[in-house]
């Protein structure tokens, strides 16, 4: 099958250029944001411990999350991915609009900015972790197809019925694997759907702290190893012996915390007795109301 060649950039407008792929991180955090305050604000989802956090706490949570992706996320390349620009070309690292972002290195950055937000704001890291978790797929997805989109991270030769051939010399003129349109399903909507299973289903995974965020990381884990075996390496990454890739490498540690916390949050005890939530404080009279602004 042809590539459609998409133009990865949708408006032009001077100097100025709007991409799909940074309409994806827009999409991804807004949409996110959005599913997370709905969780939160759900409170049949929390019959025994009660929400993680407010609405509010969640608007101010989202800059944090959006810096750790950012920074994180570039990070993470440069240091993996292509280590020499910080002594070839170090101003190279601030520009993120040229491309190149790693997914661990943004979910490292993600996790150091929740530790933080967490303990200003005197939160549960492990329930925070949760709601957050189960909206990262949405994010995900977009990611992915944004990729689809660029004509990068393709798959290895192939030839299935569906297999790809992308554009520019280093892809063509073989036929590939569409790897990012198989992440955008395992990683985005079939991760996605387990999650809204743990959360809204019967086993109520809410309630167990750290649980929904360690089947995320395991989810993930299996679905990146599982698609590693398709995708193709980037020709500056690292080879590793028995075909394993860095992919797998990084993702292996995901799979030993996210098993880790899915144990420790089965194994913990719940609370006895139902959560209540605090009554709503008495509005005040009109004449109090005025009596104070006078």
């Amino acid at each position: 099958m042809p590539f459609p060649h998409f133009n990865p950039v949708l408006v032009q407008l001077g100097p100025f250029a709007i991409r799909w792929y940074a309409l994806a991180y827009v999409a991804g955090i807004l949409i996110g944001w959005r599913y997370v305050v709905g969780l939160v604000k759900a409170q049949k989802l929390w019959p025994l411990r009660g929400p993680a956090a407010t609405p509010l706490q969640i608007d101010d949570l989202i800059l944090w999350i959006t810096l750790g992706v950012i920074v994180g996320g570039r990070l993470g390349h440069v240091l993996c991915d292509t280590p020499e620009l910080s002594w070839t070309d170090p101003v190279e690292i601030l520009y993120t609009w040229h491309g190149g972002m790693s997914f661990h290195g943004g979910t490292l950055g993600v996790l150091i900015a929740c530790l933080a937000f967490a303990r200003v704001n005197r939160l549960d890291i492990f329930r925070l972790g949760d709601v957050i978790t189960a909206a990262a797929p949405i994010g995900l997805f977009f990611g992915r197809i944004a990729n689809f989109i660029n004509g990068e991270l393709w798959g290895r030769p192939s030839n299935v019925p569906w297999a790809i051939v992308f554009p520019g010399p280093e892809a063509g003129p073989m036929p590939r694997h569409p790897s990012q349109l198989y992440e955008a399903a395992l990683e985005g909507i079939v991760l996605f759907l387990v999650l809204r299973w743990a959360t809204h289903g019967p086993p109520k995974f809410l309630n167990r702290r750290g649980v929904v965020a360690g089947l995320f990381f395991l989810g993930y884990g299996v679905a990146r190893t599982a698609i590693e075996n398709v995708r193709e390496p980037d020709a500056y990454m690292p080879h590793f012996p028995l075909g394993l890739t860095m992919g797998m490498m990084l993702s292996a540690p995901m799979w030993i915390f996210g098993a880790w916390l899915v144990w420790r949050g089965l194994r913990e005890p719940l609370p006895t007795e139902p959560w209540i939530a605090p009554a709503p404080e008495p509005a005040l009279p009109k004449e109090a109301k005025a009596d104070g602004a006078a």
